[in-house]
């Protein structure tokens, strides 16, 4: 769940509330921007000549995910070298809020991709076929309603609203990025994200276990011929998948269960945190790196 606060002040910030990790945040959406910018570009060009699928629509929305995020992360890298927001309140607050919807829109797609491809392996029957294109084209639909309705819309009404009316100043300049006066001072913000990181530590660890299983029964199945099996290379991709899910995404969360109880202490730490599950962009070269060792290392025939 997303934060609902963002300070956002008038003046120069004051030397003693510099952010005391801006360095390294300023390293890891530098990082993000450059690796995430490159393999997204040459994903897209391969994605030219794939076939339409459950799995490459899904892919394509979860492209469009990190497109729209990397376009904010120059926002970000400015103003941590900078230590000053010059742009509007109503910009910080979409600024501030996509790494949120980002991250969540992430792991939907990642869950559709993984549940697809399960349920492919576990019931191979003609009906899982015939209603993949179907959840394909909701998911679809959900994610575009997300992204162009519901979240313009969450941001402009609820989202950076302080009690203190003096820090939303439209066309102040200062402070963005900061967090979590809202979270302490309501219940509610605090039980829906604590629940939220259950949510995706539990689905993540469960897609874990049930994915490392088709892959031990695959291996089981073709032993030392299971590498020139093509059920078995689309199940490692989704391996990746997972621990993609597992790396960026778990050890935020576990954080914030804590992080929601002790916000004013650990406020510039839960940056950190929470730039780290950013890395997730990266996820494209799963397909770029399968890609390029099937043309290094070709299928031996079976």
């Amino acid at each position: 769940m997303m934060n609902t606060t963002s300070s956002y002040t008038t003046s120069n910030p004051p030397s003693d509330e510099k952010h005391e990790y801006r360095t390294i945040l300023l390293v890891i959406y530098s990082v993000v921007l450059l690796c995430g910018t490159i393999s997204l570009s040459l994903m897209m060009h391969i994605m030219k000549s794939s076939t339409v699928s459950t799995t490459s629509i899904a892919v394509l929305n979860l492209i469009f995910a990190h497109f729209i995020f990397l376009f904010t992360v120059p926002f970000r890298i400015y103003y941590y070298a900078t230590e000053y927001w010059t742009l509007s309140h109503e910009w910080c607050k979409m600024v501030s809020a996509m790494i949120h919807i980002h991250m969540y829109m992430s792991f939907i797609l990642y869950v559709v991709i993984l549940v697809t491809r399960l349920l492919t392996f576990y019931h191979r029957a003609a009906q899982v076929a015939s209603f993949q294109r179907m959840h394909a084209v909701i998911c679809s639909v959900l994610v575009w309603l997300i992204v162009l309705v519901v979240v313009p819309c969450s941001i402009h009404f609820l989202y950076g609203k302080d009690q203190n009316k003096s820090t939303n100043q439209i066309n102040g300049t200062g402070h963005c990025f900061k967090f979590g006066k809202h979270i302490d001072n309501e219940s509610k913000y605090r039980e829906g994200n604590f629940f939220m990181s259950t949510v995706i530590i539990v689905v993540a660890l469960g897609l874990t276990a049930l994915q490392s299983n088709v892959l031990w029964v695959l291996y089981r199945k073709h032993r030392q011929g299971c590498t020139s099996q093509q059920d078995f290379g689309a199940q490692l991709k989704s391996l990746f998948f997972v621990l993609i899910m597992v790396i960026c995404f778990v050890p935020y969360h576990m954080f914030r269960m804590y992080y929601v109880d002790h916000i004013k202490d650990l406020e510039n730490i839960n940056e950190v945190f929470l730039s780290l599950t950013t890395f997730n962009c990266l996820d494209m070269l799963t397909f770029l790196g399968g890609r390029t060792c099937n043309i290094c290392l070709p299928r031996r025939a079976v």
